[in-house]
């Protein structure tokens, strides 16, 4: 029952953090949702009994591509897409 719920509550904040990555207007706090997104999927993983598959989310999505992404909006040097 109580797994069960944690599951549905887990599944629930990746949805919400997903949906903020994409509709929030500043990029800074759209990437960081982004990646705590990804963190909430890598915890999904584990908890669904794939740790190796939870590292690599953790380590290439919410590492890496987080990186990538806050790289690329500081090289381009544009901190919102507002105008």
């Amino acid at each position: 029952m109580v797994a069960g719920i944690i599951d549905y509550l887990l599944v629930i904040l990746a949805v919400i953090f997903s949906i903020l990555a994409t509709q929030y207007k500043e990029l800074n706090r759209a990437i960081a949702f982004f990646a705590v997104a990804n963190v909430v999927i890598s915890i999904i993983f584990y908890v669904l009994g794939a740790p190796y598959i939870a590292v690599f989310q953790l380590l290439v999505y919410a590492g890496a591509v987080t990186v990538l992404f806050l790289t690329a909006l500081h090289t381009i040097g544009g901190e919102s897409n507002e105008e």
